[in-house]
């Protein structure tokens, strides 16, 4: 079982990215950086949890509209900021934005991950979302004390790229960002398969459940495609980081020495 999910009911996906090793060998810092997915039917006593847990922001990576008729938790004292990732509205595997894509769905088992590799490569090439992760990377920068929740719907797409840079720059190995990125499997799989249950008794076939199984899974093939458009863009992640993000020496030293332990 993967060990740093957060004691949390009624979240999904909820991690603590402490522990980890980043730069010459020291640990991420516990009560820093958390990644979940939608938090918004949290229950009180997972807000007060969350609270006392150290968190005083949470940055919510999704669309205008998923804010919106999904909105995070207000709890006292911790700052809500939306910065979505993609200029697009909705989420990839949202059941309420199928309608568009449900033909392709119901014909061709591949169609799900075909869109989801467009998606990823969008978010390395989009200047949008280029700007929303020097945005999130800025946030980090300032917030010297307490501990910042990222997150998407599922905490798994959105959250998992944005993960990617912020331990690249904390010295993380990227095999172990890897790993981190394909938790998601394990820690979705109830999820997962509740929401397949779900499809089957409203009729659905297999192709269609099987590009659903697509678009709530962590695949190499994704994180992949992340690190291959970036080769072909910039010729590799140093240099993307550099010159796409402007991460400069000062801005990776400043976050190594917040959020690494001493």
């Amino acid at each position: 079982m993967y060990s740093n999910l957060l004691p949390i009911a009624t979240a999904i996906n909820p991690r603590e990215l402490g522990g980890l090793t980043g730069f010459n060998n020291r640990k991420i810092q516990m009560h820093r950086l958390l990644r979940t997915g939608d938090l918004s039917k949290m229950s009180q006593k997972d807000k007060q949890f969350l609270k006392n847990y150290g968190v005083v922001k949470i940055i919510d990576l999704r669309s205008k509209s998923e804010s919106v008729s999904h909105p995070d938790p207000q709890i006292d004292g911790v700052q809500n900021i939306s910065i979505p990732l993609s200029s697009e509205e909705g989420t990839l595997g949202g059941e309420s934005n199928l309608t568009q894509e449900a033909k392709l769905y119901n014909e061709n088992p591949h169609a799900a991950f075909k869109m989801m590799c467009d998606h990823y490569r969008d978010h390395v090439v989009a200047a949008h979302d280029q700007k929303t992760v020097r945005q999130v990377l800025k946030i980090l920068s300032e917030t010297e004390e307490g501990a910042i929740i990222f997150h998407c719907t599922e905490g798994k797409d959105r959250t998992g790229f944005v993960a990617l840079f912020v331990l690249y720059i904390l010295g993380v190995d990227l095999e172990v960002i890897r790993h981190d990125y394909l938790a998601s499997n394990e820690i979705l799989a109830e999820y997962r398969a509740a929401r397949d249950k779900r499809f089957k008794e409203v009729g659905k076939n297999l192709t269609f459940r099987a590009n659903m199984r697509v678009l709530s899974s962590a695949s190499d093939s994704l994180f992949d495609t992340i690190l291959l458009t970036i080769e072909k863009e910039c010729g590799n992640l140093e240099t993307y980081l550099r010159d796409v993000l402007n991460v400069t020496p000062e801005l990776e030293t400043k976050l190594r020495e917040l959020y690494l332990e001493r």
